[in-house]
């Protein structure tokens, strides 16, 4: 029978602390959020694989590295309200609802979000809702939000969801260039966000966040 706290143990000890995360609250989150839970049961053996994960549906679980890594750019904090864009079956959110006041985990998919509420119910995560709607459009009737977590790739995010960000919040994005991606993370002030860069990392590019395309004559 697989000992999936020992593979939680070892993701942490070989591929989050080793990727310079250190806040104590993500650590303990990925100790305890179970990894396993939030994958497709064939897929339950690879949940701790230093990879994306596809779940299908244009979505992908992304590698424990970059996921750790964003929440350690971001800096969630205890009293702070999340929107969590593309949650797939809720393992992010699970993981932001143990350091946030609450999370909005947005997924257009009716199933995956379904079965991401399913499984944040049972972990106890009672301070994570799961909302039906399509990705770019976010959950703008539960914000603003202090701090926006994308969960894929993004060629352009569009205005309506940056729109629904604190003046003072965080964003924070895998943006994609062809098969090249760099997160970022965006600071508001006013009506203007500053992007940073965080670290080389890469996933698909989410359903509505694809750039649009020029045609020329």
């Amino acid at each position: 029978m697989t000992d999936f706290a020992e593979r939680r143990r070892m993701m942490v000890d070989t591929q989050v602390r080793p990727s310079d995360v250190t806040k104590y609250p993500i650590i303990d989150a990925m100790l305890n959020v179970p990894r396993e839970n939030f994958v497709a049961g064939a897929q339950r053996e690879a949940a701790y694989a230093d990879q994306n994960i596809d779940l299908g549906q244009g979505r992908t679980l992304l590698e424990p590295r970059t996921l750790g890594k964003m929440l350690d750019a971001l800096d969630v904090q205890g009293d702070e309200l999340v929107l969590d864009v593309a949650c797939g079956m809720g393992y992010s959110s699970a993981v932001v609802a143990r350091l946030a006041q609450m999370v909005i985990a947005v997924e257009g998919d009716e199933e995956l979000a379904a079965e991401a509420q399913t499984q944040l119910s049972e972990i106890g995560a009672d301070n994570a809702i799961v909302h039906v709607a399509p990705l770019e459009e976010g959950a703008a009737e539960h914000g603003p939000y202090d701090v926006i977590l994308v969960q894929g790739g993004v060629e352009d995010l569009p205005q309506s969801l940056l729109d629904q960000l604190k003046d003072g919040g965080r964003i924070a994005a895998i943006f994609m260039t062809g098969a090249l991606g760099q997160v970022k993370v965006g600071y508001k002030n006013g009506d203007k966000i500053s992007w940073r860069f965080a670290f080389n990392a890469g996933a698909p590019v989410l359903p509505g966040f694809a750039a649009a395309k020029e045609f020329a004559l």
